[in-house]
């Protein structure tokens, strides 16, 4: 890799023939590996000349850089590669001018490099609104790893509430960056419904409700008239075409892009109307055989710009090829995508918003919920494209089956897990010809042929042959799913083994602890673990699975339950380690359990005067809970000595576990309740509390159909009726919502909590490694009627054991934080540096927000401040011995 800041003028064409790539982006690296792989980087001289001050980076997961991920994380360009190859990589280096009859390229350091064949990959640029002001202080754009760190700066130190102007894909994602940084966080998008290319109103109102409900300012149909800023030329707020004034500290323009194209003008090539260099099929621009455009600034032969990443990459192979004199065509791509947005999954294909002549829809919608799912339909029952909001999970088969008439009624494509009952179909049905990876255009037979033909045995190396899921990712499951029923049908065993030091699942492994009744990790992995992990210390994979097991089952083989005892202190992820949840700047959550949601006021008044002393943020959580952030790893044996004291108990928020028993206020207070559902909350939040499962468990109840306390999105929920109780199970809220199953109506008191039992220990028995009920429900062989077959109707003749285990758990259940404060042993543990256990981490600090607190994020940006009046050498010698005694921790 070449810097050439400050290089003097020069031809450099060599008897070489020589490519020139101008732009250095996820297309413009495509083709240097498209390139490569037809052994032109060894024939040709390869010069690449990229403007921005670092190579290629997944400019997809370019939110992800605020979620932890470094721009070193998100590089796409591996220098070896680029070594191996010989190709001169120029970073911070911009073409500027293209001399066609010489066939020169002369870049802005003055370097001036002879082509024989050019390839321009400009991309595209943020299209800025012309309203006044737009280039104000705290105006940004969203495009670039720079961009990012500008508005990241600006936000931190300068604003407290953000507008977006545009509410499509990247505008979505730009909002979803200024609310992770703490803003209050406003869109602006001129279209009647967010996202218009990708959704239609259907699923603009999914989205809309969505969005809303996670506090974020939604304004549509109407558009930015005037940005307004204060004496010192800051933006102060906007005015909107509607007459309306939105008040705001920065602004952030996500209007769409424009093909970069002027560097194809000034050296006279034919763009098209409006925008974008003109090319044929080979992407050969129409003008001139020798230069080639490929991604965002090429206008491609069927008179469209493509903005996404997956025709890019066809266009960077097509180009590739041609040099190669292979055949090649671009004609056309799939524009379907699928994203996670603000959270909610988003995902449209084929023809989304059903143009096709005749064509009919498939609707599925459920405001409620925030899910919207619409398939188009041919009159001859081919599915011809869908749009997907809320629940995607089925995205990569329904994408797959495309232009094809699917096996099965389409409303069974859309209905939602626990609605009906909605057809299983896998990756078995798809065609060979189906697409299963968009971006590398890669095909079920292709991925078929890389087990049988390539000897491919793991979904890695059918990712290193194919390029299949190495995109956008959003094939992987769909990719997973194939893999092992090629290998399965090969004769070829899948290793379904928890993970490199056990071959055996976690169900197996389950019963091997509880026949056995071994209370110790070391034990069961130098006894059944692989060979070559026997005597080592295993995985952060197994260490918290076999510990979750050992604690679920620790009254039944005689284990001592606290988490922090002995080995099992060793084996906890970060939460359990210190039975608080980590927060983003280092410091923890309170969460103290009450039961049902129910709490006294004197109670009420003691966590408001810990949250005072303590100096902790305080919020409503929708768990009916009170959440106390802001807690120093220190302070908290002092927070939770209060709160023992005052009758209070482990929320366990910090484990996989039981969390909460939501509950309306039932028949006592409300005219529609028919049962007392804050009682049976009570009840059943005493009896599971601290039970430990392969994931956290979630709970409601209501008093009446009315569902106010929301059961049926729960793990097991309960709603009342006139004759008793109904029992739903396998719900799921979060990122993909599932409606719970009806497993029995009408129940008594007793025959309610004995079905519960049963079904929770059943699922703790055979679920997977951080399976949600919901997941599992769906996976495990028979589904819904197996599990009831075995939970009501005992056909496998386990529910005595399944019961019993149960009441072993509930007659030696013990609060974890009331044996901890009476501990001196496990109170050591609870301090941020063992060197120097007095001394607080420097990197946790607050600011000032509503009344309350907030993380100083910037301490986290910067590293860590110095000690007030220290001085830097000495704090540099003060932070080297604190880091080395945080990596003892």
């Amino acid at each position: 890799m070449t810097a050439t800041l400050g290089a003097t003028p020069t031809d450099t064409r060599t008897d070489t023939p020589t490519i020139v790539l101008v732009g250095h982006g996820m297309v413009g690296q495509r083709f240097l590996e498209a390139l490569a792989e037809r052994g032109l980087t060894a024939t040709h001289r390869v010069v690449v000349l990229c403007e921005e001050p670092r190579p290629a980076y997944d400019r997809v997961q370019l939110t992800s850089y605020f979620s932890g991920r470094t721009p070193e994380d998100l590089s796409l360009t591996d220098l070896a590669f680029v070594e191996d190859h010989g190709i001169e990589l120029h970073i911070g280096d911009p073409a500027e001018t293209v001399d066609r009859e010489a066939r020169k390229v002369t870049a802005r350091s003055g370097l001036v490099v002879g082509y024989d064949i050019l390839v321009l990959a400009t991309g595209s640029y943020p299209f800025v609104p012309p309203v006044p002001n737009k280039d104000a202080t705290g105006c940004f754009v969203y495009r670039t790893i720079e961009d990012l760190l500008a508005i990241e700066e600006y936000a931190k130190a300068k604003a407290t509430t953000g507008a977006v102007v545009g509410g499509g894909l990247l505008g979505l994602e730009a909002a979803g960056a200024l609310k992770g940084l703490g803003l209050d966080t406003h869109i602006v998008e001129f279209a009647p419904r967010l996202m218009p290319v990708q959704v239609d109103e259907g699923g603009g109102t999914a989205l809309l409700r969505t969005i809303e409900g996670m506090g974020l300012g939604v304004h549509t149909g109407v558009g930015t008239q005037e940005i307004v800023t204060d004496d010192s030329g800051a933006v102060t707020g906007m005015k909107l075409s509607d007459g309306s004034e939105l008040a705001t500290d920065m602004v952030v323009f996500s209007a769409g892009v424009r093909p970069r194209d002027q560097l194809a003008r000034d050296c006279g090539l034919t763009v098209g109307e409006r925008g974008g260099i003109t090319v044929d099929e080979q992407c050969r621009t129409v003008a001139d055989p020798r230069v080639f455009a490929i991604g965002e600034c090429a206008l491609a032969a069927d008179g469209r710009v493509y903005g996404l990443v997956a025709p890019g990459y066809e266009q960077a192979e097509t180009a590739a090829a041609t040099i190669a004199e292979d055949e090649a065509a671009f004609t056309g791509a799939d524009l379907s995508t699928k994203l996670k947005l603000l959270g909610v999954d988003v995902a449209s294909f084929g023809d989304a918003h059903g143009t096709a002549e005749d064509c009919l829809d498939v609707v599925y919608s459920d405001s409620r919920a925030g899910l919207y799912k619409k398939l188009v339909i041919g009159r001859d029952g081919t599915l011809l494209g869908g749009i997907l909001v809320g629940d995607a999970e089925a995205y990569g088969t329904l994408r797959a089956l495309t232009g094809s008439v699917p096996p099965i009624a389409p409303e069974s494509l859309v209905l939602p897990a626990g609605a009906g009952a909605p057809a299983q179909l896998g990756p078995s049905a798809l065609p060979d010809d189906a697409v299963i990876c968009s971006c590398h255009n890669v095909t079920k037979g292709t991925i078929r042929g890389a087990v049988t033909e390539h000897t491919c045995t793991t979904v890695p190396e059918v990712k290193k042959c194919t390029k299949a899921g190495t995109g956008c990712g959003s094939c992987v499951k769909v990719l997973t799913q194939l893999v092992n029923e090629e290998l399965e049908a090969s004769g070829v065993e899948v290793d379904k083994g928890l993970c490199g030091c056990f071959g055996q699942t976690r169900e197996e492994l389950y019963e091997i602890v509880l026949a056995l009744r071994l209370t110790s990790y070391q034990e069961l992995l130098d006894r059944y673990g692989r060979e070559e992990a026997r005597g080592g210390d295993g995985c952060e994979t197994c260490k918290p699975a076999v510990a979750s097991i050992i604690a679920s089952l620790a009254p039944a083989i005689g284990a001592d339950g606290h988490v922090l005892d002995g080995e099992q202190a060793a084996l906890q992820d970060t939460n359990d380690h210190f039975l608080a949840n980590l927060q983003k700047n280092g410091s923890y959550s309170v969460v103290p359990r009450i039961p049902g949601g129910e709490i006294a006021p004197e109670k009420l008044i003691v966590i408001g005067e810990i949250a005072r002393d303590f100096g902790l943020y305080t919020k409503i959580t929708g768990g009916q809970r009170i959440d106390m952030f802001g807690a120093r790893v220190e302070q908290l044996p002092l927070i939770w000595a209060r709160l023992v004291d005052a009758g209070f108990e482990s929320g366990h928020a910090y484990g996989k576990s039981l969390r909460t028993v939501k509950s309306c206020v039932g028949q006592t207070w409300c005219r529609y309740g028919v049962q007392d559902s804050v009682r049976m909350a009570i009840d059943l939040e005493l009896r599971y509390r601290g039970l430990r499962s392969p994931h956290k468990l979630k709970s409601a109840v209501s008093g009446c159909a009315r569902e106010c306390a929301e059961a049926r999105s729960k793990d097991f929920g309960v709603i009342a009726t006139a004759g008793g109780w109904n029992l739903y199970v396998g719900g799921n809220g979060g990122a993909t919502p599932r409606h719970a199953d009806l497993l029995a109506q009408d129940l008594s008191d007793a025959e309610l909590v004995r079905l519960i039992d049963r079904f929770l220990m059943f699922y703790i028995r055979t679920a997977d490694r951080l399976e949600r009920t919901s997941v599992w429900l769906e996976r495990i062989p028979g589904g819904l009627d197996h599990v009831r077959d075995v939970v009501v109707h005992d056909s496998l003749g386990i529910c005595d054991e399944l019961e019993a285990l149960m009441a072993a758990h509930v007659s030696h259940y013990r609060d974890e934080w009331a044996e901890t404060v009476n501990d001196p042993e496990k109170l050591a543990r609870f301090v941020s540096f063992v060197n120097a256990p007095d001394t607080p981490d420097p990197v946790v600090g607050f600011v000032p927000e509503r009344d309350q607190m907030k993380p100083d994020l910037p301490l986290l940006s910067i590293g860590m401040r110095p000690a007030e009046g220290a001085e830097s050498a000495d704090t540099a010698d003060t932070l080297e011995d604190l880091l080395e005694g945080s990596a003892q921790r």
